[in-house]
């Protein structure tokens, strides 16, 4: 076989499905190969969405996303999604073609060093030299990809290594890489250091992000809160470990998190990070989580472990593991005071909007809408307003919440919905975006079309670039800049076009009904949402 050949032979070893991209000349003996095989290629309309949608269904089905684009152009176009991937701990394969082994470094038609541009958004990449060098290449990369850390893997492959033969193709069973080898059990003795900490704790918390649902470790995680009755709160990336109606929880943190959540973390006396980075958006300012107070950080990474906060007892290794263990070991605590001081807390923070009735209140139609949604349903929010409304507002029960958290990528939720709906065919996916980030990837209509997706799509319409038009409202005393959507298209003529079904929304009368409408439309659909362009989400 040649080595086009075999990437698919490797592709199918992993049990890979689907594999999303764009094909350009560099590319095409794969894309050729691929036609042998019983997996489905899909078509995006730009590449950055090839690595979004590959991301959209690792997140639901837990194994690397798959996506393959050709040199050049094509090669750079993915850095987004790859660097998007990176930053929330995405696995990713991503495949590209490159030119002619021989014309490397002479600048020739469509060559980019993509492996050099990557190097700071991948776990890894590989320039294949050799044809017989790809299945262990392609081993390497899942195993990467899918253990320790997960995030993105970058294979480029030169056209001629994809032409040339293979004479002996045998996919390895087995990894062993010496210089990578991830914790997975946790120290025995850091555990129990943990244990002693929490059973002397009055005020303990459990702070969740999103390394526990791609460690698969909800279960574990909320068997160990409800056993000692520890509340919980979540960055953004951990929204969904936990149902939201739960009991023990107390909300997103952060900037844009709930004040309540964020007293809760500050008057603590020990705070468990569990698979979060400690970063920025999340914890603004390090060092009031662990003054006077102890803190105990879980990580599969430990090079997160200290790097923006000092623990007091850091544990490494995969969060179901140590869960597993922790949840062997007993102590006795009584945190029914701490619990209704947090209720309190909870009253005495919470924020009431007054909504412009003129337009819809975004608070009011995410929690009508999540409250029709299925118990397993799967809410994708992009970035912006609609990002930090939907954080606040959407009630989750056993679904999903995918967001772009660490880079915050505009135009992520359209293929990421692409992505989710194909792992989860049964499963109701909706996207809920901004009229700003729906027009960087609104391209992606003719892939939901061509490949028989159903999209449920749901645009909040402000005419502006929602968050930076707050931020210069409060930083610059509403001197705005290049925020006015002004010129953007009329979306029921723009999604008619592309067959889809079009429901509008201008004020609260009727939400009900049309949500109800939409949610039930079997066919292709978009609701647009108009939201008062001076609202604010502070």
């Amino acid at each position: 076989m040649i080595g086009a050949e075999a990437i698919i032979k490797c592709l199918e070893a992993e049990d890979v499905k689907y594999v999303f991209g764009y094909p350009g000349v560099a590319i095409c003996p794969f894309y050729n190969s691929i036609l042998e095989s019983d997996i489905k290629t899909v078509l995006v309309r730009t590449e950055q969405s090839a690595a979004h949608a590959a991301s959209g269904l690792a997140r639901i089905t837990g194994k690397p996303g798959v996506c393959a684009v050709t040199s050049g152009p094509g090669a750079t176009n993915i850095i987004t999604g790859v660097a998007t991937a990176y930053a929330d701990s995405i696995p990713l394969i991503v495949i590209t073609g490159q030119v002619k082994t021989d014309l490397i470094g002479s600048d020739v038609f469509q060559e980019a060093d993509i492996t050099g541009a990557v190097e700071s958004f991948v776990k890894y990449s590989y320039l294949v030299k050799k044809a017989e060098d790809l299945p262990r290449i392609f081993k390497e990369a899942f195993h990467i990809a899918s253990s320790g850390r997960k995030g993105p893997v970058l294979i480029d492959i030169p056209i001629d290594v994809q032409n040339d033969n293979i004479k002996n193709f045998k996919y390895p069973e087995s990894v062993n890489l010496r210089t990578y080898k991830p914790t997975v059990k946790g120290n025995a003795s850091q555990i129990k250091k943990v244990i002693k900490e929490l059973a002397k704790a009055d005020k303990p918390i459990m702070c969740i992000g999103g390394g526990v649902q791609l460690g698969q470790a909800d279960d574990e995680v909320i068997k160990f809160a409800e056993k000692h009755n520890i509340p919980m709160v979540t960055t953004m990336m951990g929204i969904g470990t936990i149902p939201t109606d739960h009991p023990l929880y107390f909300g997103m943190v952060g900037n844009n998190g709930k004040p309540y959540a964020n007293k809760a973390m500050n008057e603590s006396d020990c705070v468990m990070m569990v698979g979060a980075r400690v970063a920025d958006r999340a914890i603004s300012q390090p060092d009031l989580i662990t003054k006077d107070k102890v803190l105990i950080h879980i990580d599969v990474d430990p090079a997160e472990i200290g790097k923006n906060a000092v623990s007091s007892i850091p544990l490494v290794g995969d969060c179901e593991a140590i869960f597993e263990d922790l949840n062997k070991e007993d102590f006795s605590s009584d945190t029914s005071k701490w619990l209704k001081a947090l209720e309190g807390f909870k009253k005495e923070l919470k924020i009431v909007r007054k909504p412009n009735k003129k337009y819809v209140d975004p608070q009011n139609f995410i929690e009508t809408l999540t409250d029709k949604l299925k118990d397993d349903a799967i809410y994708i929010a992009d970035v912006g307003q609609n990002q930090i409304f939907s954080c606040a507002y959407a009630k989750i029960k056993k679904g999903k919440f995918l967001t772009s958290g660490g880079m915050g990528t505009m135009g992520y939720s359209i293929p990421a919905s692409l992505g989710a709906k194909l792992a989860a065919p049964k499963r109701q996916v909706v996207c809920v975006c901004g009229d700003g980030s729906f027009q960087m990837s609104m391209c992606e209509l003719a892939t939901f079309v061509q490949h028989g997706v159903q999209a449920k799509i749901i645009v909040f319409n402000n005419n502006f670039l929602g968050m930076v038009r707050e931020y210069q409202h409060y930083s610059y005393k509403d001197n705005y800049s290049m925020v006015s959507l002004d010129g953007s298209p009329d979306l029921e003529k723009l999604v008619k076009a592309y067959g889809f079904d079009y429901l509008r929304l201008k004020t609260a009368k009727g939400l009900s009904e049309i949500i109800d409408k939409f949610l039930e439309d079997k066919n292709n659909c978009l609701l647009e949402v108009m939201i008062d362009p001076m609202d604010l989400v502070k």
